[in-house]
């Protein structure tokens, strides 16, 4: 065990936890705890937006992919995560910042009532169990390598988880933002100062890039036939529109100081991921041309390892350090928003259709308890799916929303037209189709032919439709007030 390497690794750990304590004493009340008082500056949008997905799959995940298939083989994340937070800002922030909402959930009562609130909140709140459970993974494996085994993986998503959880529990978004801000600068710098000692070590850039051209790595089109493209599509809208219906897309927007921030952060933190999702691919291409073999061995069958090795055997101390503190940045912000969205969900969206009457004061009080009673059911739900490769955890995770959320969403904002009873229908065919889809249910043959995602959201846009032209028999009784809402202009 280098114990310098994880002396300087705890260092960082505590002096997070300090920036949250002291977050933590500006907290008033659930706005600034949800949405960080809706006061952020341009600057930390952007890195809290670039902090949304740049965590564990970016650094151990992509790259590795890349590697094996190439662009084709990530065209879910980077490109379809990075155009997500694009489209957020191009087309739904200013309309959403304007209604002063608290949760996305808030924007499905106001339009279609409190049943479609329930639902889509619970589906929102669902689809972040993979991508948490796979940042708690990430930890378990970072704590794992830096103690050279000393530290099992399951004790390692322990310790890791609770490092995150004292921070968010005390300091809410106001500091996940600080920390985001923060861990965002130690993560580009150290990446890309270790992407410069990587193409050192491997003789050039240039024989990096040749090495990449020589595997045709740069193939982002898939195979000209039907099934081909059909599945490619369906992997890039999973990200790309099924995270915009997402609580921690939605409070970093939110925490804008004004609609013109929020638009122009998300435009440019989606910018930023992609480009910068770059870095980790070069380095382990770069680990491919030093290792050779072995890198991509290990690439197929333990993936998730190459970084950390090809850092912890071929790099000084000083990279190792710049290595690890920027990687626990990367998984560290995005955990730390994913544990606070689902449960400021929770409590907004169903507990207080349950109790209504609570203060603002015990609305925090529940949203605290609430990321402690998550946090423990992500957990163990990581341990027991350990094993499971961090990127698929994460590619699964939206599926749900995409399919049930997405919809009413842009054609609550979009469509004047759009009724409870559309949205009900919406989300029934959505979810219906999108399982009958799945192997266990309508059988492998089908599941090969056909996105299921893919089904499931052109069901979703013909329920909506459908049944929003045909008789009304449900109706919410704030549709008209809603849908002129929605339609505001820019």
């Amino acid at each position: 065990m280098n114990y310098t390497l994880v002396s300087f690794v705890v260092l960082y750990l505590l002096g997070t936890l300090a920036l949250g304590v002291w977050a933590g004493t500006r907290i008033k009340n659930t706005a600034d705890f949800a949405i960080a008082g809706r006061s952020l500056p341009l600057i930390m949008v952007v890195t809290t937006t670039f902090a949304t997905w740049f965590g564990a799959e970016t650094v151990m995940g992509i790259p590795a992919k890349f590697v094996q298939g190439g662009l084709n083989a990530i065209v879910e994340d980077p490109f379809g995560a990075g155009t997500c937070l694009i489209l957020v800002g191009l087309f739904f922030a200013a309309r959403l910042y304007r209604q002063n909402l608290l949760t996305i959930g808030d924007f499905y009562r106001q339009r279609y009532g409190r049943g479609i609130e329930v639902f889509c909140s619970a589906a929102i709140i669902l689809s972040y169990l993979g991508w948490v459970a796979a940042q708690i993974t990430a930890l378990g494996l970072v704590f794992s390598v830096l103690t050279n085994g000393a530290m099992s993986e399951t004790a390692g998503m322990i310790v890791g988880t609770m490092a995150v959880l004292v921070y968010v529990v005390i300091g809410g978004f106001l500091a996940v933002a600080w920390t985001d801000f923060i861990q965002m600068i130690v993560l580009v710098v150290g990446l890309s100062i270790i992407a410069m000692f990587s193409a050192d070590l491997a003789g050039g850039s240039d024989k990096v890039m040749a090495m990449v051209n020589s595997k045709e790595l740069w193939n982002f089109l898939p195979p000209p036939t039907f099934t081909d493209i059909a599945f490619f599509i369906g992997a890039g809208l999973t990200m790309m529109l099924g995270s915009i219906p997402q609580q921690d897309v939605f409070q970093r927007v939110m925490s804008a100081k004004n609609s013109q921030t929020a638009q122009r952060g998300a435009v440019i933190g989606g910018v930023s991921y992609i480009l910068f999702a770059f870095v980790p691919m070069f380095i382990v291409a770069a680990a491919v041309v030093v290792m050779g073999d072995s890198a991509m061995e290990m690439a197929k069958n333990d993936y998730q390892r190459v970084l950390p090795t090809f850092v912890l055997t071929k790099m000084p101390l000083v990279m190792q350090i710049l290595f690890f503190g920027a990687l626990l940045s990367a998984i560290k912000s995005t955990s730390s928003a994913t544990l606070l969205a689902p449960s400021t969900s929770f409590v907004e969206n169903i507990l207080k259709n349950l109790r209504p009457h609570m203060s603002d004061r015990q609305q925090l009080l529940a949203m605290r308890v609430t990321i402690v009673a998550f946090t423990g059911a992500v957990l163990a739900y990581a341990i027991a799916m350990k094993g499971t490769p961090i990127y698929d955890l994460v590619s699964a995770a939206y599926q749900v929303t995409l399919v049930g959320a997405f919809v009413p969403l842009v054609m609550g904002l979009y469509w004047k037209r759009a009724t409870t009873q559309g949205a009900i229908a919406s989300v029934a065919a959505g979810i219906a189709v999108w399982v009958l889809f799945f192997p266990q249910v309508g059988g492998e043959a089908l599941s090969k032919l056909f996105p299921g995602q893919l089904a499931g959201l052109l069901a979703a846009f013909v329920g909506m439709v459908a049944g929003s032209l045909a008789p009304q028999v449900l109706r919410n009784r704030h549709e008209p007030r809603a849908a002129m809402a929605g339609l505001r202009p820019h």
